[in-house]
């Protein structure tokens, strides 16, 4: 069930950076406990003013997508550190396509 998490969260978008969270690379991780999905995610800076808003997006994005979950919890890390070396080869030609000098 993590992979199939995982591919629902492509479907969320940054705010601000017009690609998926993750090929952003902000997805650290996907965990599935008795009903209960755990993901790790950074941000871009950890002062982000994003993180209300991704936690509760995701939450109920996935809560919608997998009804057999009872809860998802967002955990905020920030080691390692997010940088562009984050970015998949895909995100990057995405951006590339839109113009960013990336």
């Amino acid at each position: 069930m993590e992979l199939e998490i995982l591919e629902k969260l492509r479907e969320i978008k940054d705010p601000e950076i017009p690609i998926d969270i993750v090929n952003l690379g902000l997805i650290y991780g996907v965990q599935v406990k008795e009903k209960v999905a755990y993901i790790d995610m950074t941000l871009t800076v950890p002062s982000c003013p994003a993180r209300g808003f991704f936690a509760q997006h995701i939450r109920e994005h996935i809560l919608r997508n997998f009804p057999q979950l009872s809860d998802v919890v967002v955990n905020f890390v920030f080691e390692p550190v997010w940088s562009r070396d984050k970015i998949s080869q895909e995100g990057l030609e995405r951006l590339r396509s839109m113009g960013w000098n990336i």
